[in-house]
């Protein structure tokens, strides 16, 4: 037994003995291995030395400062809606302008908003709910927001969300003016909003930089910067919008964001861009903070901005034809909108408004500046050239919408179908169609030279049943002739549930006009009639 356990002794010494000198082998190969690498020199770059990181230290300048003053006053706003058919409008001209203008095409091939995700006007119709987006900025501590009026109009809700805050806000619109695109949103914050600082736009200068803020393509709080190109660019919007040109970046999802001066005020409101492209492609137009802060009052005040109106139309004549009828200032009468303010007071087409109130009209801006901030009801005095005749006129100032009630640049095709499709309740029945005036080439392919076009057919509705198509021309109801919108919603006043229509429509034959050589496309005159829904 003595022998076994001295043998199993020395076994056990054996192997410990050996385990340790394992152990030792291993921690001095390594670290002559470490030796051997620190020692080894640099193979692949021999005479390259090693970069080094230093401590960090923020360098920021003006730019640096403004982006981060301003970037909690700007929101991301994400609105959803339900697509509704379109209609195809490609190569039609508005027509003729209202109060104040001919109302030139807008330019929508190279001049075009930029929300983002609406989808062009070829896009597939897909009858599913969709997104855009934009941008706003807050200008009230109580969570009251400016925006355009393209990023929230017709949309179905308006979501918002606050730089560095995970909440998504619902806002509701307060108010819009369609002729700006400017509108105004309201969330409920949890505590007060930092609001940005309003500057003076009328003393911004060419040359001067500036920095836009927004969510092109969605990406929040994007900072740009830029020069002011030009001021007071009023050839490419509508008739109350002069713009500020700059080349700082902006792209879809930028609409609605603020532009601001080097001193961090906001100067305007980035509203559009020129391109070919839908892209940023070096210049961009923002609406001034001044026309901005105008229409903000009005809405803020009575949920919409309200404008004087005359009722003329006009065409910007050149200072020749003046110079050539024998004067040298003024606004040519190009129509005059009948029950209007100037066709009451007895103005006639092709008089020449050359004062008002006795104070000299320059041109056709000046008359529509002067006359849109008088208050309704004002009674105003126009002095007029009549064939070389000094006349004088009196007559009283008119809301703009009421004038142009029929003219869906003024309210809106929203509007005009509100009032046809019986959502008016002096309507006693409803159509179920959108309408507009006809542009001159349309005019001209009816046989009296006259009539309403058709932009939408709803669903379901009695257009619809009895074959109404977009594009459609009406030139008369129940042998009444129509002239206007107005001529179709006092016919349609006049009708009942259950009444016989019967509509005169012009349709451009399937096909025609593809053939450039063809001088006039061929058209179809024929009647659509039916019994109005009982309610």
């Amino acid at each position: 037994m003595k022998l076994f356990e001295k043998m199993r002794q020395q076994k056990l010494l054996s192997t410990t003995l050996l385990l340790f000198t394992l152990s030792l082998g291993i921690v001095i190969g390594t670290l002559i291995n470490t030796g051997v690498h620190a020692a080894r020199p640099q193979s692949a770059a021999p005479d390259a030395t090693p970069l080094s990181i230093p401590k960090a230290t923020a360098i920021g300048n003006d730019f640096t400062k403004l982006a981060k003053q301003l970037e909690p006053s700007v929101v991301n706003i994400t609105a959803d809606y339900m697509p509704k058919p379109q209609t195809g409008r490609k190569g039609i001209q508005p027509p003729a302008g209202d109060d104040d203008d001919q109302g030139d095409d807008d330019g929508s091939d190279l001049f075009r908003r930029f929300f983002g995700n609406r989808g062009g006007q070829n896009a597939p119709q897909q009858m599913q709910r969709r997104e855009q987006s934009g941008t706003g900025f807050i200008v009230d501590k109580n969570g009251y927001i400016v925006t355009n009026n393209h990023v929230v109009d017709g949309v179905d809700h308006i979501k918002v969300k606050l730089h560095d805050d995970p909440t998504e806000y619902r806002a509701r619109l307060i108010g819009a003016d369609r002729e700006t695109d400017v509108a105004v949103i309201k969330i409920e914050p949890k505590h007060p909003l930092p609001a940005v600082t309003i500057g003076n736009s009328d003393s911004v200068q060419v040359g001067e930089w500036t920095v836009a803020i927004g969510s092109p393509f969605g990406l929040e709080a994007t900072v740009t910067a830029g020069i002011v190109s030009a001021t007071g660019r009023g050839e490419i919007g509508g008739q109350f919008q002069r713009f500020i040109q700059t080349d700082a970046a902006i792209n879809p999802g930028n609409s609605g964001g603020p532009l601001l001066n080097i001193r961090g005020e906001v100067i305007g409101v980035n509203t559009m861009i020129a391109t070919q492209s839908g892209g940023y492609q070096g210049v961009g137009f923002a609406l001034p903070v001044n026309t901005v802060v105008r229409a903000y009052n009005d809405i803020i005040k009575s949920g919409r901005v309200t404008r004087g109106s005359i009722g003329v139309s006009w065409g910007r004549e050149k200072p020749e034809t003046l110079k050539g009828l024998g004067v040298d200032h003024g606004v040519i009468v190009a129509d005059v909108h009948k029950e209007g303010p100037a066709d009451k007071a007895g103005i006639k087409p092709n008089d020449i408004i050359t004062a008002i109130n006795g104070q000299a009209i320059k041109d056709g801006d000046d008359l529509v500046e002067r006359v849109a901030e008088m208050p309704v009801g004002t009674q105003t005095k126009l002095t007029v050239d009549r064939d070389g005749k000094k006349m004088e006129f009196s007559l009283t100032i008119q809301d703009r919408t009421k004038v142009f009630a029929d003219d869906p640049r003024v309210v809106g095709e929203s509007a005009i179908q509100e009032s046809l499709s019986g959502k008016n309740e002096s309507t006693q029945v409803k159509f179920g169609v959108s309408i507009r005036p006809t542009t001159d080439e349309e005019r001209d392919l009816t046989p009296d030279k006259r009539g309403v076009t058709v932009t939408r057919v709803e669903t379901g509705s009695f257009a619809e049943d009895i074959g109404m198509q977009d594009r459609d021309i009406i030139v008369s109801i129940n042998r009444a002739p129509v002239n206007s919108v107005d001529d179709v919603r006092k016919i349609q006043q006049n009708l009942k549930p259950g009444d016989a229509v019967a509509f005169r429509v012009v349709r451009v034959a399937q096909g025609a006009g593809r053939n450039r050589a063809a001088a006039q496309p061929r058209t179809d005159t024929f009647f659509l009639s039916g019994y109005l829904p009982q309610n």
